[in-house]
Protein backbone atom coordinates (compact mmCIF):
# COMPACT_ATOMS: atom_id res chain seq x y z
CA UNK A 1 0.00 0.00 0.00
CA UNK A 2 2.86 2.32 0.76
CA UNK A 3 5.07 1.70 -2.27
CA UNK A 4 1.15 2.47 -4.43
CA UNK A 5 0.96 5.57 -2.81
CA UNK A 6 5.07 6.86 -3.33
CA UNK A 7 4.42 5.64 -7.08
CA UNK A 8 1.30 7.92 -7.23
CA UNK A 9 2.69 10.77 -5.74
CA UNK A 10 5.96 10.22 -8.20
CA UNK A 11 3.53 10.54 -11.21
CA UNK A 12 1.45 13.57 -9.26
CA UNK A 13 4.90 15.50 -9.00
CA UNK A 14 6.14 14.70 -12.79
CA UNK A 15 2.71 15.77 -13.93
CA UNK A 16 3.05 18.81 -12.05
CA UNK A 17 6.16 19.67 -13.36
CA UNK A 18 5.12 19.13 -16.73
CA UNK A 19 2.55 21.78 -16.50
CA UNK A 20 5.02 24.20 -14.87
CA UNK A 21 7.37 23.73 -17.76
CA UNK A 22 4.71 24.60 -20.17
CA UNK A 23 5.97 26.71 -23.09
CA UNK A 24 5.23 30.04 -23.65
CA UNK A 25 4.38 31.45 -27.35
CA UNK A 26 6.71 33.60 -28.37
CA UNK A 27 8.47 36.07 -31.30
CA UNK A 28 12.00 37.50 -31.56
CA UNK A 29 12.38 40.26 -33.64
CA UNK A 30 14.72 42.73 -34.19
CA UNK A 31 14.32 46.83 -34.59
CA UNK A 32 16.08 49.54 -35.55
CA UNK A 33 16.18 53.29 -35.00
CA UNK A 34 18.01 56.02 -36.62
CA UNK A 35 18.33 59.63 -35.66
CA UNK A 36 20.46 62.13 -38.13
CA UNK A 37 22.13 64.63 -35.64
CA UNK A 38 24.16 67.99 -36.98
CA UNK A 39 27.30 68.63 -34.97
CA UNK A 40 27.67 71.19 -32.58
CA UNK A 41 30.80 71.28 -31.08
CA UNK A 42 34.44 69.33 -31.98
CA UNK A 43 37.16 67.29 -29.69
CA UNK A 44 40.21 68.26 -31.38
CA UNK A 45 44.13 67.07 -30.51
CA UNK A 46 46.97 68.59 -32.02
CA UNK A 47 50.30 68.43 -31.27
CA UNK A 48 53.90 70.30 -31.86
CA UNK A 49 56.73 68.34 -32.79
CA UNK A 50 60.36 69.11 -32.67
CA UNK A 51 62.98 67.32 -33.74
CA UNK A 52 66.89 68.35 -33.42
CA UNK A 53 70.46 66.68 -32.56
CA UNK A 54 70.73 68.27 -28.95
CA UNK A 55 67.64 66.68 -26.33
CA UNK A 56 67.46 70.33 -23.90
CA UNK A 57 67.27 72.82 -27.02
CA UNK A 58 64.41 70.68 -28.59
CA UNK A 59 62.20 70.20 -25.57
CA UNK A 60 63.13 73.88 -25.08
CA UNK A 61 62.05 75.23 -28.81
CA UNK A 62 58.89 72.26 -28.31
CA UNK A 63 57.56 73.95 -25.30
CA UNK A 64 57.94 77.63 -26.10
CA UNK A 65 55.83 76.59 -28.92
CA UNK A 66 53.27 75.20 -27.16
CA UNK A 67 53.37 78.15 -24.61
CA UNK A 68 52.17 80.67 -27.59
CA UNK A 69 49.80 77.68 -28.82
CA UNK A 70 47.91 77.80 -25.00
CA UNK A 71 48.00 81.26 -25.42
CA UNK A 72 46.12 81.49 -28.29
CA UNK A 73 44.28 79.18 -27.18
CA UNK A 74 42.81 81.58 -23.93
CA UNK A 75 42.92 84.74 -26.02
CA UNK A 76 40.06 82.41 -27.80
CA UNK A 77 37.69 82.51 -24.43
CA UNK A 78 37.50 79.02 -24.74
CA UNK A 79 36.95 77.52 -21.18
CA UNK A 80 39.61 75.95 -19.02
CA UNK A 81 38.01 73.32 -18.58
CA UNK A 82 37.73 72.84 -22.17
CA UNK A 83 41.51 72.20 -23.17
CA UNK A 84 44.45 70.43 -21.82
CA UNK A 85 47.77 68.98 -22.32
CA UNK A 86 47.17 65.03 -23.22
CA UNK A 87 50.75 63.67 -23.65
CA UNK A 88 54.17 64.69 -23.64
CA UNK A 89 57.52 63.21 -25.08
CA UNK A 90 60.60 63.42 -25.59
CA UNK A 91 62.47 60.26 -27.29
CA UNK A 92 65.97 59.98 -28.76
CA UNK A 93 66.29 58.36 -32.33
CA UNK A 94 69.54 57.30 -34.18
CA UNK A 95 69.78 57.63 -37.78
CA UNK A 96 71.55 54.21 -39.20
CA UNK A 97 72.41 55.46 -42.37
CA UNK A 98 73.80 58.74 -41.20
CA UNK A 99 75.11 56.96 -38.01
CA UNK A 100 73.69 60.16 -36.55
CA UNK A 101 71.83 60.66 -32.85
CA UNK A 102 69.01 63.18 -33.09
CA UNK A 103 65.90 63.98 -30.26
CA UNK A 104 62.12 64.04 -31.22
CA UNK A 105 59.97 66.10 -28.65
CA UNK A 106 56.25 66.13 -29.12
CA UNK A 107 53.24 67.76 -26.86
CA UNK A 108 49.69 67.30 -27.57
CA UNK A 109 46.65 69.59 -26.57
CA UNK A 110 42.81 68.49 -26.42
CA UNK A 111 40.76 70.65 -27.23
CA UNK A 112 37.10 70.67 -27.04
CA UNK A 113 35.34 73.50 -29.23
CA UNK A 114 31.46 74.61 -28.53
CA UNK A 115 31.11 76.74 -31.01
CA UNK A 116 32.08 74.95 -34.60
CA UNK A 117 31.59 78.64 -35.88
CA UNK A 118 35.25 79.62 -34.41
CA UNK A 119 36.61 76.21 -36.05
CA UNK A 120 39.15 77.87 -38.57
CA UNK A 121 39.89 80.49 -36.94
CA UNK A 122 41.36 78.30 -33.98
CA UNK A 123 42.76 76.08 -36.26
CA UNK A 124 44.87 78.48 -38.76
CA UNK A 125 45.84 80.28 -35.34
CA UNK A 126 47.15 77.07 -34.05
CA UNK A 127 49.16 76.61 -36.85
CA UNK A 128 50.81 80.21 -36.89
CA UNK A 129 51.56 79.36 -33.41
CA UNK A 130 54.01 76.98 -34.42
CA UNK A 131 51.25 73.59 -34.28
CA UNK A 132 52.50 71.30 -36.79
CA UNK A 133 50.42 68.51 -36.40
CA UNK A 134 46.62 67.66 -36.26
CA UNK A 135 46.27 64.40 -34.81
CA UNK A 136 42.38 63.98 -34.84
CA UNK A 137 39.13 65.85 -34.73
CA UNK A 138 36.04 63.98 -33.52
CA UNK A 139 33.05 66.17 -34.43
CA UNK A 140 29.64 65.50 -32.25
CA UNK A 141 26.47 66.75 -30.44
CA UNK A 142 26.10 68.32 -26.97
CA UNK A 143 22.96 66.54 -26.63
CA UNK A 144 24.38 63.30 -27.82
CA UNK A 145 22.41 61.28 -24.59
CA UNK A 146 19.41 62.34 -25.43
CA UNK A 147 19.63 61.35 -29.75
CA UNK A 148 20.76 58.35 -28.13
CA UNK A 149 17.64 57.89 -25.94
CA UNK A 150 15.64 58.75 -29.29
CA UNK A 151 16.47 56.55 -31.31
CA UNK A 152 16.73 53.39 -28.61
CA UNK A 153 12.85 54.57 -28.10
CA UNK A 154 12.51 54.01 -32.80
CA UNK A 155 14.39 51.27 -32.44
CA UNK A 156 12.07 49.24 -29.87
CA UNK A 157 8.67 50.85 -32.03
CA UNK A 158 10.01 49.32 -34.89
CA UNK A 159 10.51 45.92 -33.43
CA UNK A 160 7.22 45.90 -31.84
CA UNK A 161 5.18 46.83 -35.22
CA UNK A 162 7.84 44.21 -37.04
CA UNK A 163 6.17 41.84 -34.88
CA UNK A 164 2.86 42.96 -35.00
CA UNK A 165 2.93 42.64 -38.60
CA UNK A 166 4.18 38.47 -38.42
CA UNK A 167 1.76 38.13 -36.19
CA UNK A 168 -1.36 39.47 -37.89
CA UNK A 169 -2.56 37.23 -40.05
CA UNK A 170 -2.06 34.47 -37.62
CA UNK A 171 -4.75 35.88 -35.67
CA UNK A 172 -2.64 36.62 -32.55
CA UNK A 173 -1.84 39.60 -30.97
CA UNK A 174 1.61 40.68 -29.77
CA UNK A 175 1.79 40.65 -25.86
CA UNK A 176 4.25 42.69 -23.33
CA UNK A 177 7.99 42.46 -24.16
CA UNK A 178 9.72 39.10 -22.40
CA UNK A 179 13.59 40.19 -22.98
CA UNK A 180 15.33 43.29 -25.00
CA UNK A 181 18.85 43.29 -25.94
CA UNK A 182 20.58 46.18 -27.02
CA UNK A 183 22.88 45.52 -29.86
CA UNK A 184 23.82 49.24 -30.48
CA UNK A 185 27.64 50.48 -31.73
CA UNK A 186 28.13 54.17 -31.78
CA UNK A 187 30.07 55.87 -34.84
CA UNK A 188 30.57 59.39 -35.41
CA UNK A 189 31.79 60.67 -38.44
CA UNK A 190 35.47 61.48 -39.77
CA UNK A 191 36.01 65.05 -40.12
CA UNK A 192 36.31 66.03 -43.56
CA UNK A 193 38.55 69.03 -43.84
CA UNK A 194 40.60 70.80 -46.17
CA UNK A 195 44.15 69.06 -44.50
CA UNK A 196 46.31 71.87 -43.05
CA UNK A 197 45.72 74.25 -46.06
CA UNK A 198 44.57 77.84 -45.34
CA UNK A 199 42.53 79.49 -47.87
CA UNK A 200 44.80 82.95 -49.54
CA UNK A 201 42.86 83.76 -52.18
CA UNK A 202 41.05 86.44 -50.06
CA UNK A 203 42.15 88.11 -46.44
CA UNK A 204 38.61 89.51 -46.09
CA UNK A 205 36.43 86.59 -47.64
CA UNK A 206 36.15 83.89 -44.34
CA UNK A 207 37.68 80.29 -44.44
CA UNK A 208 36.06 77.34 -45.51
CA UNK A 209 38.12 74.25 -44.55
CA UNK A 210 35.88 71.49 -43.57
CA UNK A 211 32.08 70.09 -44.03
CA UNK A 212 31.29 68.30 -40.71
CA UNK A 213 28.32 66.50 -42.55
CA UNK A 214 25.57 64.63 -40.22
CA UNK A 215 26.00 62.56 -37.39
CA UNK A 216 24.08 59.07 -37.55
CA UNK A 217 23.04 57.84 -34.08
CA UNK A 218 21.51 54.31 -34.48
CA UNK A 219 20.35 51.90 -31.96
CA UNK A 220 19.62 47.98 -32.84
CA UNK A 221 17.49 46.31 -30.50
CA UNK A 222 16.34 42.18 -30.13
CA UNK A 223 12.91 42.03 -28.43
CA UNK A 224 10.98 38.73 -27.59
CA UNK A 225 7.21 39.46 -27.10
CA UNK A 226 4.72 36.97 -26.01
CA UNK A 227 1.46 36.18 -28.46
CA UNK A 228 -1.52 36.42 -26.67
Amino acid sequence: MKKALFIISILFITMSYGQEVKQVPQINVSGEGKVKVIPDEASIEVTVETKGSNAKDVKKQNDEKIEVALKFIKKMNLSAADYKTQRVSLNPQYDYEKKKHSYNATQTIEILLRDLSKYDELMGGLVDAGINRIDNVTFQSSKMADYESEARKLAIKQAKLKAEDYVSVLGQKVGRAMTISDNSQHNYPQPRYAAMKMMESSDSAPRETLAVGEINITANVTVSFILE
